[in-house]
């Protein structure tokens, strides 16, 4: 059962192949916000997950992330998703937030939706079936 309030935690190193110079969303070496915002929803996605019962997984439906300071190759970076509200017994909201060992370097809200994870998956294979 989650309650408002629960928070999960991860943690990641700054890699390589995380810096926006590498994935094409910037030319700098510091830490891609789309790796950024990847982490946040594996943090929040997580959480959600403790709640519910097999075969129900969530998808990400809305992200709004202020990426507000960079990080450099080689940091250690955490990741927290706290859950804020439950809509319909099926929406799942979260502040994110993401700090390296100087502080905040991100932060913004979160929402998953749970779905039934053999039909959702199956609906988006036969999407395009001819």
């Amino acid at each position: 059962m989650l309650n408002i309030g629960d928070k999960y935690e991860i943690y990641t190193i700054v890699k390589k192949e995380y810096l926006a110079s590498s994935m094409k969303s910037g030319c700098l070496e510091v830490f891609a916000t789309p790796m950024v915002v990847a982490f946040m929803e594996e943090a929040s996605l997580e959480l959600a997950q403790k709640g519910l019962p097999e075969g129900i997984t969530t998808v990400g439906t809305m992200v709004n992330v202020e990426h507000i300071s960079p990080t450099p190759l080689g940091a250690e970076v955490k990741f927290t998703a706290e859950l804020t509200g439950i809509d319909d017994d099926r929406f799942y909201h979260f502040n994110v937030e993401a700090e390296d060992k100087l502080g905040v370097i991100a932060r913004g809200i979160h929402t998953r939706a749970s779905v039934k994870a053999d039909k959702f998956q199956k609906k988006a294979d036969e999407k395009f079936e001819v």
